[in-house]
């Protein structure tokens, strides 16, 4: 099965991942992941400001920031995923690439560091759920 693991670094991230590697019947390594980020994009001004060269190192900085504890524990499990990110909208991100990448599932958790916003589900996991032509798998 190929599966998208959609990671924020938030809380719901780790209880996602502890989810994954405690059903390896159900998600081992014979399973196809990757792991996907998406970046907030600057604002234009700022990008602007700051140009082109600085801005993508921005965005693969805070990448790198969620990606590398992510893969550190994924590694220790097992499982050694392709790894990429985006820059834009989170929902809309993580749907297109589910639905582009030809994934079997997406993986995430039901909220992400703006949990407070949305107390029932997060506003991205609805953004997922309402965009995406993939089952999508909400740990919580």
């Amino acid at each position: 099965m190929k599966i998208l693991l959609a990671v924020d670094g938030s809380l719901f991230t780790q209880k996602m991942l502890a989810y994954l590697t405690t059903h390896p019947e159900l998600f081992g390594p014979h399973n196809q992941f990757m792991v996907f980020t998406a970046v907030a994009a600057l604002p234009p001004r700022a990008r602007a400001a700051v140009g082109h060269d600085v801005a993508n190192g921005y965005y693969e900085e805070e990448a790198a920031k969620v990606d590398g504890p992510v893969l550190a524990y994924l590694a220790s499990n097992g499982i050694r995923p392709e790894v990429k990110h985006q820059v834009g909208p989170a929902g809309e991100l993580i749907a297109k690439a589910a639905t582009d990448g030809s994934f079997d599932l997406v993986l995430m958790g039901s909220h992400g560091h703006g949990a407070l916003g949305n107390l029932v589900l997060g506003s991205v996991a609805t953004q997922v759920l309402a965009h995406c032509k993939v089952p999508v798998l909400l740990v919580r």
